[in-house]
């Protein structure tokens, strides 16, 4: 039986390295209609929803936002976009362990409710002058769509492995 104090230990790790990931991926991120894609936290939010749970997700994409901010790696947009998408696709894995709708969720989450999110960061905020509410929701279906599907990869590759069941023996298979 694992310890508390073992258990934290190594979701605090674990939280760690995928912030980390998070910020390091946002160099392979690219602009599109005033705001920067980043599909690496995508991908993130799904890995951190399935091995942590919603509120580590949110945790990590709001940390990974912030930092990603402080080192002029992206904009404030970051925040609505990757806590909205990680809120959503916690909530679902959560509930329904089934990872095509973790993924489908973090699309939907991030796309649409945190592209229309993004608008007034953009305007009251930033200051711009965004063409419309729904002007950030095809650029972040694009990056969220990238980061999903390299995040069902990666699970179902880490899954197969036994390496979330070996990393968190105490939630096993947590998505099918």
């Amino acid at each position: 039986m694992e310890t508390k104090e073992k258990n934290m230990t190594r979701r605090l790790a674990v939280a760690g390295v995928l912030t980390a990931l998070a910020v390091a991926g946002s160099t392979l991120g690219f602009p599109v209609a005033g705001s920067k894609c980043a599909p690496v936290q995508h991908m993130v939010n799904i890995l951190a929803s399935v091995a942590l749970g919603p509120a580590w997700s949110v945790g990590i994409a709001f940390c990974a936002s912030l930092l990603r901010n402080l080192l002029g790696l992206g904009s404030l947009m970051a925040f609505p976009g990757s806590m909205v998408g990680a809120l959503l696709c916690g909530l679902v894995c959560r509930y329904t362990k089934n990872l095509k709708l973790t993924c489908l969720a973090e699309a939907f989450g991030t796309g649409v409710l945190g592209g229309i999110a993004a608008y007034p960061v953009a305007k009251y905020i930033m200051g711009s002058a965004p063409a419309g509410l729904f002007v950030y929701v095809i650029p972040f279906l694009i990056s969220t769509a990238a980061g999903s599907i390299l995040a069902y990869i990666l699970v179902t590759i880490l899954e197969k492995g036994g390496v979330l069941a070996q990393l968190f023996p105490q939630q096993g298979g947590q998505v099918r």
